[in-house]
């Protein structure tokens, strides 16, 4: 998998933008707001987004029945959430946010999983598309509700006994993707720590290859490799730049450390990267 096939720039999608197969999504959602009338995701969008863009509602995704937010709909489910959002195996996806690329990167990990062969992320979001001339609309847009189907790749997500077990495996490595003090030291034991924000260019670009690339060189020693965050959705970053690198056994841990400190997992502590971040420690 390169570059292209999971990017999009946002020239490129000027110039795509009126392919009758095509389906483009706002993916955003905003994190840490503490104002008490900040305008929700869902009303961003409705205030200025690009043409024909529906929302993507990452909520409608998300299992109800879990004590963990984010965490995802089973197989089944997910399949006819997406139909339902307008998208066929023969559609054309596009997804972005506004200011935050783990969120459209998480929805990217999200269609993957479920078997969608043709999504990309517009690198660098709703910025890089005014920057590059698109206008905006406003109001809501959606999709004709379809069927979708798809072959699964259930290898994209793992649970936290998948985690449990490549704890004693040399041949996995398991990447936190926080910087470490946002959990106050705390990690999975053996991890590394290579945190998104060292693979992006602010907050909603993927860093050119070269720049990351000797970042990740060291996951081609292993086998597999498994990415966390807090909730699953920074960890995608991470794993979207080891898939563009070269790293074709990557996956998620979809619980994270909400889940994995939520249910009493052993847990690590650190006061810097360094401790948590060095090659071969397991």
């Amino acid at each position: 998998m390169n570059r292209d096939s999971v990017l999009i720039e946002a020239d490129e999608l000027l110039a795509r933008l009126s392919a009758p197969n095509l389906r483009i999504y706002d993916a955003t959602i905003l994190f840490f707001r503490t104002e008490a009338d900040a305008p929700t995701a869902y009303e961003q969008y409705l205030q200025g987004h690009i043409p024909g863009a529906a929302f993507f509602d990452h909520q409608r995704f998300s299992d109800r029945q879990s004590d963990y937010e984010y965490t995802l709909l089973p197989q089944a489910e997910l399949v006819t959430q997406i139909g339902q959002l307008g998208i066929s195996p023969d559609t054309e996806v596009i997804l972005y946010a506004v200011g935050v690329l783990p969120a459209a990167t998480r929805a990217w990990w999200i269609l993957r999983y479920a078997g969608h062969n043709h999504v990309r992320v517009l690198n660098g979001g709703l910025a890089a598309w005014t920057k590059a001339g698109g206008q905006l609309e406003a109001g809501s847009r959606q999709y004709e509700e379809t069927q979708f189907s798809g072959q699964p790749r259930p290898e994209m997500v793992v649970s936290k006994e998948d985690v449990l077990q490549a704890m004693g495996d040399a041949n996995s490595c398991i990447e936190y993707t926080l910087p470490l003090e946002v959990y106050g030291g705390a990690h999975i034991p053996g991890s590394w720590v290579i945190p998104a924000l060292d693979l992006m260019q602010g907050m909603d670009t993927l860093a050119p290859d070269e720049a990351f690339a000797s970042r990740l060189q060291e996951g081609a020693h292993f086998e597999r490799i498994i990415t966390y965050c807090g909730g699953g959705i920074a960890a995608t970053v991470n794993a979207v730049a080891h898939l563009i690198a070269g790293h074709e056994n990557v996956s998620v841990y979809d619980g994270s450390l909400l889940e994995w400190m939520g249910e009493g997992l052993p847990i690590a502590e650190s006061t810097s990267a360094l401790e948590a971040d060095q090659p071969g420690r397991r």
